[in-house]
């Protein structure tokens, strides 16, 4: 008997098995797919992959995609083969033009006795139908390696669905990025936003300005400890470390042709005309005022901004036009936030450029600024992006807004009939804090902020200030990922999940389709996944160690704990002690005594004997 479930319904979590002939219902939270699909339906049964499997593909989309399911099938101890007859195969491959799936990135997955058909009217949904396939086949190697029976009809609620990844402030290897990029691409994200060159360091080869990898790649040292708890110069500390590092040309090459065949579009980063101490590090006569400068080795804001002289036009409009030929991006983000005008406004060439284009505020020189920079991407066939500063200054009907402090700068633009990407910050700075207490020491340093996994979740990136027509030009969500304090691939990953699962929810799924509950069970089925591909996840907490969640019975607080992580252990204490393998293993409701200030602290402890940070909740 056929079994059906909708995505809109809670489901509760059961028992998948394997065995064909002792199938039960398959729910859709059961399945454990992020992010959620838009249209599910389960049936009795399980199609049981044979040892030999043959993928059918013939065009060079179709082989592109068949390659990533051969490895994944290979891994997993099959042996896969791929092969132009569709009449052998048990994995079907198809581009076709049904009239059906009209998104591009849309898909159909099918799962029956006879096999899998994967349909799609491009290689992007292609490809993110075998996402979807690989989540339901097993995490690691298993003798038998079966498949629910199941339709996927399945698009995107966003175009743009965006991370970046801050490698200015902090590099990291090309072995990292691809890396980076497969992770965004098993949860669908489609777009990489490259931050390559800040105040700290320039990390992009340009071949007509060898200084910048000579010179503004590297900086002499960099602080120690977290800049914002400094409370003046002096209590500064450097590391005393000479630091830096860039890609050549060709290692962006390669990292771009990495990134299409998992139809990933990297969005290149060229701050302009803040963050660019670095630039004036190497071309000191690109400033308004006279240097020397260096390479910044501390966080935040600096006064020194490129003057907006012909020479710097000249100076960007030469890097742009290496840029662009490498990136084939529609889009280039020009950064423009946090560009002080203090050098401007003692600047006599800024005066006469004012007097000259009749601008009576000097913030407005940057949207002068921006123009004629945005008429030199049009004319090589691109489009501006900025971060929402570059609304101070005016900006033409043609840029995109991404809009980071707050929602109120993409507000403003998609009124004006701009493009938007929503990524504020108090949802979507994944290097903020996920952690309660503030500056937790066994938390990884960072800026501040605390931003759960769960508030990352229920954003909408649709505002209701927004009319429904507004609402079309809201491209998607990005989250992103500054790195002052992020120093290795390890932490970034540490920051990047599981909040990177909740984004692709955010992103993929219609806002009015989510559900909080399901989205815990099925996270729960992905820890394996990050587990098998090695991914340093933050291992959640415990849930229960809140006062709303304490249950008080007569004199004493009765506390339910739980964890999302399959097969993981809880262990606490009541006596101050961190909890570790030795202390008390969680079975039942903990009973603890009121009116005795008694702490109670609790961690989760993975199958691969991984530890979550303490939660922590004081009984008075």
């Amino acid at each position: 008997m056929k079994k059906t479930a909708f995505l809109f319904l809670v489901f509760p979590l059961l028992t998948l098995v394997q065995a064909q002939a002792q199938s039960k219902e398959i729910t859709v939270d059961s399945l454990g797919l992020v992010p959620l699909p838009l249209e599910v339906k389960t049936l009795e049964g399980r199609f049981t992959l044979p040892s030999k499997v043959v993928i059918s593909a013939k065009t060079k989309e179709e082989l592109n995609v068949a390659g990533f399911l051969k490895t994944y099938l290979t891994e997993l101890g099959k042996t896969a083969s791929v092969s132009p007859d569709a009449k052998l195969a048990t994995i079907k491959l198809q581009i076709a033009n049904t009239g059906s799936i009209k998104n591009p990135e849309g898909y159909q997955l099918t799962v029956g006795k006879t096999g899998v058909i994967i349909t799609a009217s491009s290689g992007a949904g292609l490809f993110y139908g075998s996402q979807t396939l690989m989540q339901l086949l097993p995490a690691k190697t298993q003798g038998t390696v079966s498949v629910p029976f199941v339709t996927i009809n399945d698009e995107p609620a966003f175009k743009w669905r965006g991370n970046m990844l801050d490698v200015a402030r902090h590099y990291f290897p090309v072995s990292f990025i691809k890396k980076y990029i497969d992770n965004l691409a098993a949860y669908k994200i489609n777009t990489f936003h490259w931050h390559l060159t800040d105040d700290q360091g320039w990390r992009i080869e340009i071949k007509k300005y060898p200084k910048l990898t000579q010179i503004s790649a590297f900086r002499k040292e960099t602080l120690v400890g977290a800049q914002q708890r400094l409370k003046k110069p002096e209590d500064y500390r450097y590391d005393a470390t000479p630091y830096g590092g860039f890609y050549t040309q060709q290692q962006i090459k390669e990292v771009i042709e990495y990134a299409q065949k998992r139809y990933i579009t990297i969005v290149p980063e060229i701050e302009m005309p803040g963050h660019s101490v670095s630039v004036l590090a190497a071309y000191p006569e690109l400033a308004c005022k006279p240097g020397p400068y260096e390479t910044r080795t501390r966080w935040g804001i600096s006064e020194d901004i490129v003057c907006p002289s012909e020479q710097a036009f000249k100076f960007f409009e030469d890097v742009l036009t290496e840029v662009v030929q490498l990136f084939p991006s529609k889009y280039v983000h020009i950064g423009g936030d946090e560009a002080p005008k203090q050098r401007w406004s003692e600047s006599d060439l800024v005066k006469d450029i004012m007097k000259r284009e009749n601008i009576d505020d000097v913030e407005k020189v940057q949207g002068w600024f921006n123009n004629r920079i945005e008429k030199f991407l049009q004319s090589k066939g691109k489009k501006l992006v900025g971060w929402d500063e570059i609304l101070e200054g005016g900006i033409s009907p043609s840029s995109t807004i991404m809009s980071w402090r707050g929602e109120k700068g993409g507000i403003e633009a998609a009124r004006h009939g701009n493009e938007v990407v929503m990524s504020p910050s108090t949802y979507l700075y994944f290097d903020h804090g996920q952690n309660p207490i503030p500056h937790n020491p066994l938390e990884p340093l960072m800026i501040g902020g605390y931003l759960p996994l769960m508030k990352v979740y229920n954003y909408n990136p649709l505002s209701s200030e927004l009319t429904p027509e507004q609402h079309k030009l809201i491209l998607g969500p990005q989250a992103n990922l500054w790195t002052e304090y992020i120093s290795t691939p390890e932490k970034a990953e540490y920051m990047l999940f599981p909040r990177l699962l909740a984004l692709s929810e955010v992103a993929w799924t219609p806002y009015a389709k989510k559900d909080s509950n399901s989205f815990i069970l099925r996270l729960g089925k992905q820890f394996p996944r990050l587990d098998a591909k090695k991914v340093m996840y933050r291992v959640p907490e415990p849930e229960g160690l809140s006062k709303e969640k304490v249950v008080l019975q007569g004199n004493k607080a009765m506390i339910t704990l739980s964890s999302i992580l399959p097969g993981s252990q809880i262990r606490y204490t009541l006596d101050e002690h961190t909890p570790n393998e030795t202390t008390s293993l969680y079975t039942k409701p903990i009973a603890v005594p009121t009116n005795k200030n008694i702490r109670v602290r609790a961690v989760t402890i993975t199958p691969n004997g991984r530890h979550s940070v303490p939660a922590e909740l004081l009984i008075p």
